[in-house]
């Protein structure tokens, strides 16, 4: 496939037109946009521009709403509970950690958690808006069920990620980004765009075995036929009940704390195979290091 340079202002303004389009409130449009290149900037192809279909189709099929109005359901001096309404995860995601990082300048922390929302771009970004800051942050997110737990083959989790982000005496910060699971959809999509097999140890089907045909697990995933394996892959040997175990932590976090559906209820698809809200769940975290120890000391 050949590549194909564009400008990053361009392309930026591009995306956020197409946002508003659909119905988008301009600075949520831009947000939206800065969320996915932020992504394709910092290497992550899997979770950039590629990914605007996605929140396209399911604002046309009316399972994502292109208004986002954040509840508050419960909040406190350092905490929050939100509710996303079915709004867009980037701009939820993006509210609740200023949030966060507000509380965290009152009073030193701020942990805030979202239900009811959708799929919100890199993990990374989140942490990031902390750590530009002077903060730590920390962003984890549940999916739509993909990875089978360990010594099982049917998608229960999803693929989790976790973010930690804090400040550096560098010019940049120091940031981690990363799946609960080995892989995730979006590498598998471009994967199938570009022809390619999926390296044998990312899925498994019913039966346990691995699965290598991108564009055959792509089509089986809704249907349950294939699951991703969690960090540290198939069994205990390499780790992959650790994997297991981070996935069902951050489930419990972005679930159980915010009052959301988890595991299965999180499917994007009911009992026939049409679309439906996925009703995802967020936590953020920050943490004002000041109240901890200099700054420049850190």
């Amino acid at each position: 496939m050949q590549s194909v340079r564009v400008d990053v202002e361009q392309l930026q303004r591009f995306v956020a037109d197409v946002f508003f389009k659909l119905g988008v409130p301009a600075p949520d449009a831009r947000i939206c946009a800065d969320v996915l290149l932020a992504a394709d900037l910092r290497g992550i192809e899997s979770h950039g521009v590629s990914r605007l279909m996605l929140y396209v189709n399911r604002i046309r099929n009316g399972t994502l709403s292109p208004v986002t109005r954040l509840q508050v359901v419960r909040e406190g001096p350092t905490t929050a509970v939100l509710d996303a309404q079915n709004g867009l995860g980037m701009v939820a995601g993006y509210r609740a950690m200023e949030l966060a990082i507000r509380k965290a300048r009152a009073y030193g922390l701020g942990a805030v958690v979202v239900r009811n929302s959708s799929h919100y771009g890199i993990a990374g970004y989140y942490a990031l808006m902390a750590a530009k800051e002077g903060m730590i942050g920390m962003s984890f997110t549940n999916a739509r069920p993909s990875v089978a737990p360990t010594f099982g083959v049917e998608p229960m989790l999803g693929t989790n990620p976790i973010a930690f982000a804090c400040p550096t005496d560098e010019p940049f910060p120091f940031c981690f980004d990363a799946a609960t699971s080995v892989s995730q959809r979006g590498k598998l999509e471009v994967l199938a765009r570009l022809g390619k097999p999926a390296p044998e140890g990312w899925v498994i089907d019913r039966e346990g075995r691995p699965a290598t045909d991108s564009r055959a697990i792509l089509a089986g995933l809704p249907k349950d036929l294939y699951a991703f394996l969690p960090l540290g892959g198939v069994g205990e040997e390499l780790g992959g009940h650790k994997g297991y175990g981070l996935a069902t932590m951050v489930e419990l976090l972005c679930s159980a704390l915010s009052g959301g559906p988890f595991l299965k209820d999180l499917s994007d698809q009911d009992a026939e195979g049409r679309p439906k809200p996925s009703r995802l769940g967020h936590f953020f975290l920050a943490l004002d290091v000041q109240r901890f120890l200099p700054l420049e000391d850190f």
